[in-house]
């Protein structure tokens, strides 16, 4: 038996099963020697029938019979009903306006139940309304069919494994037992140095291996986590420090800063920076004389200026000759994820460069434009100049002799056919991972990269931006221009509706506009909505029941609002006098980005919409943003969508529609009401709901138990710290030939679009 051999050749599977062993890909005995418990079932948690009393929270371990769905008698609320039995007794279950789930149960499975008791007079004890989750064990069946043998002591925990259709948590949990009695596992060489675990107290990883799957304490179970844990980011911090230190190695301008210009420039703005924003500035033009290429992140709140930032620091730039000449500018290419983004970045640039003389281009699968053109025309007795719309291949040639300084588009800007002559700084904008090898397409030539300053308005915990974005350097600007009023922010209950409809109203008299947010498309459920059904309040039912059955809050999918359904009823019964319109993910580019330019030049009042409204995108007259369904979304995400009205000195309101019905999602609403700070929220949200769901339905490529980590501010740092203290003295780690390799081998793709 060897670790990299495929399971076929030691365990008899059916198509069926390596179907499901391939979705939770796990093609080879390491695959599932490092496939980890999601969690334990402690067995002390788990009381006895017969000794429950009225007002308790229990949980109960047994076989569940009897099931059936009706009706209430006088009532005529439609129920579920079932008995669950251990070895010492029974006990009523019933579920209100949960039919479904008897019928998704069959008698005799094994379950797990939590929830409150309470003594009916027509049901005796009973569980109403309880948590429910299919097991494969009952507690007999652990001590006879695992602890057999006496010398063996009984473990902390039966571990839960995460399952796939066809393969259950019980097969993998035998198969991994098989698996650690061999000598490959007892025989497997660590990869992590000894100093390191000596460190940090971390064991070794055969005995890793064995308290991750064997816990025989708690602490056991606690302190290989905690390895395997450190172990995902170190590798995360390897990869990122590896790819600074290379881009590190190339030649980049180290530029000279005219200070007096640059003060000259920002003073005709028609507002004061903040201090974030000109202590941010400082740092990137002290970065930019420096004899490497800069590489920096900047986390800043929707509305908190960064698009001021990327201007004056480009005007730094392009205030650089070309090197070994006394003419021409140096060039900035700036790009953003949308031609609606695209577009509004060239308008506004064009109003903060009209008085340089400087030629700023846009470039979009669209077509070209070019500022100023050669004809201009008359506005109020004054000759005003304008953009041009020209042809690509002209521009080209412009941009290919450094005719033109500053270059906006998007992602056609790293298409083969532009080159840039004298390319001195690459801007990103939303663009949350936008590799070494993409920047690398930028570059005029081997050996010569472009600084590189990333922008985004996702509020990011301190953790996840520094295991996320190991290669940067961050800065945060974490205030809000003056005169900005903070967004009034309110909890909507079901009853409360129409007031806060009336009030909108209003709003919408006086020529404002209004985003509508719903969690799903339509006919369809949005990947989004589920993977916040299944975190956002803890577990609701069984991931083994159907999923378009999951509550979360005690709600079905099929009782939220619908982009489709909510634009008709809002056009039919709220706002019938005012145009509205739909988009989501499932509409074409061009549609999407026709609709958004629509709303942005107010042919459009209302727009309703799945959270894929553009990010970045500037609709100062938009004050009203209503959020349906918003216990489903993250608190970061919250905010995020809130911060669609906050783009002007206007008054601007969010209303969270939500069916909140626990105290945490209560908690978790009411600090998005009380906050303005997104990074708070963001650090808040990451406590409460885990990094998995920071931005709601975005995913990080972490696994679960890489997100425990990101919880531990001294871990994150530890394992920064030694990435960057390994790849500064041996960047192709020579002397780690295994690290080495195992590095290779897991083939890191965080995923961050």
């Amino acid at each position: 038996m060897k670790l990299n051999d495929e399971i076929e050749l030691h365990f008899r599977i059916d198509i069926k099963q390596k179907k499901a062993l391939n979705n939770l890909g796990i093609k080879t005995l390491k695959d599932l020697l490092y496939h980890f418990p999601a969690r334990y079932s402690d067995m002390s948690e788990v009381r006895n029938i017969n000794t429950l009393s009225d007002g308790e929270n229990v949980t109960i371990l047994g076989k569940i019979s009897n099931l059936k769905t009706k009706k209430g008698f006088k009532s005529k609320i439609p129920m579920g009903q079932a008995t669950l039995s251990d070895l010492t007794g029974s006990i009523n279950i019933i579920w209100f306006h949960q039919p479904y789930l008897a019928k998704m149960l069959k008698d005799g499975n094994t379950v797990r139940v939590t929830g409150k008791i309470t003594d009916s007079k027509s049901y005796g004890l009973t569980l109403a309304n309880p948590e429910i989750n299919k097991e494969d064990v009952l507690p007999i069946d652990i001590h006879d069919s695992l602890f057999n043998n006496k010398e063996v002591q009984i473990q902390y925990g039966f571990p839960i494994y995460r399952e796939s259709y066809g393969v259950t948590s019980k097969w993998i949990y035998h198969a991994v037992q098989k698996i650690l009695k061999h000598d490959c596992v007892k025989d497997i060489i660590d990869y992590i140095p000894n100093e390191i675990l000596n460190n940090y107290k971390l064991p070794a990883l055969h005995t890793a291996l064995i308290w991750i799957h064997m816990p025989q304490k708690k602490e056991h179970a606690e302190i290989a986590r905690k390895r395997f844990a450190f172990e995902e980011v170190f590798f995360i911090q390897l990869t990122r420090q590896q790819e600074r230190k290379k881009y590190e190695e190339n030649f980049s301008y180290k530029l000279k800063i005219p200070e007096k210009d640059i003060e000259d420039f920002i003073s005709r703005f028609p507002f004061t920076p903040t201090k974030a924003q000109s202590d941010t500035i400082d740092t990137i033009l002290k970065d930019f004389t420096k004899d490497k290429p800069m590489s920096r992140l900047i986390e800043g709140d929707v509305g908190s200026g960064k698009t001021f930032v990327a201007a004056t620091v480009a005007y730094a730039v392009i205030k650089n000759r070309p090197e070994g000449q006394n003419f021409g500018n140096l060039q900035v290419a700036y790009m953003a994820p949308t031609e609606v983004l695209a577009t509004q970045l060239f308008e506004n640039f064009i109003q903060y460069f009209e008085h340089t003389g400087i030629s700023v281009a846009l470039i979009t699968g669209s077509g070209c434009r070019k500022f100023p053109s050669k004809s201009a025309h008359w506005e109020n007795g004054s000759q005003v100049k304008t953009w041009t719309p020209i042809a690509k291949n002209q521009l080209l040639k412009w941009i290919k002799n450094g005719e033109i300084p500053i270059v906006i588009g998007t992602h056609a800007l790293i298409s083969k056919s532009v080159e840039f002559e004298d390319l001195g700084l690459v801007i990103i904008d939303e663009q949350h991972r936008f590799g070494t090898n993409q920047r690398m397409k930028l570059a005029k030539k081997e050996g010569h990269v472009p600084h590189y300053l990333s922008m985004t308005a996702t509020p990011i915990p301190r953790t996840l931006a520094l295991t996320i974005y190991g290669d940067l350097d961050l800065s945060i600007i974490d205030q809000m221009p003056k005169g900005r009023k903070q967004v009034i922010t309110e909890i909507i209950p079901e009853n409360k509706r129409e007031a806060s409809y009336e009030k909108i109203k209003k709003e919408l008299e006086s020529g404002r506009q209004l985003y509508v947010i719903c969690p799903k498309i339509g006919e369809e459920f949005g990947q989004s909505v589920l993977g916040s059904l299944t975190e956002a309040d803890g577990p609701s039912t069984s991931k083994n029941l159907s999923r378009d059955l999951l509550r979360a809050d005690g709600n079905t999918l099929s009782e939220l609002r619908t982009v489709n359904d909510e634009s008709r009823r809002l056009k039919k019964d709220i706002f019938p006098e005012y145009n509205i319109e739909i988009m989501h993910s499932k509409m074409t580019k061009d549609k999407k980005e026709k609709v958004m330019l629509d709303f942005t030049k107010k042919k459009i009042d209302i727009l309703v919409s799945t959270s894929v409204i553009e990010v970045g995108v500037n609709v100062p007259n938009a004050t009203v943003i209503i959020i349906e369904g918003a216990e489903r979304f993250g608190l970061a995400q919250l905010h995020q969508l809130r911060g669609r009205v906050i783009r002007s000195n206007y008054q601007s309101y969010c209303y969270l529609f939500a069916d909140a019905k626990t105290d945490k999602t209560i908690d978790r609403l009411k600090a998005l009401t009380k906050a303005s700070n997104g990074f708070e929220l963001a650090e808040l949200d990451l406590s409460l709901r885990g990094a998995g769901l920071l931005s709601g339905d975005k995913q990080w490529g972490i696994t679960d138990l890489g997100m425990e980590a990101i919880k531990n501010i001294k871990m994150v740092e530890a394992a920064r710290k030694e990435a960057i203290k390994m790849i500064t003295e041996d960047v192709e780690l020579k002397s780690f030939p295994l690290l080495y390799q195992t590095l290779i081998s897991k083939n890191l793709k965080l995923h961050f679009e």
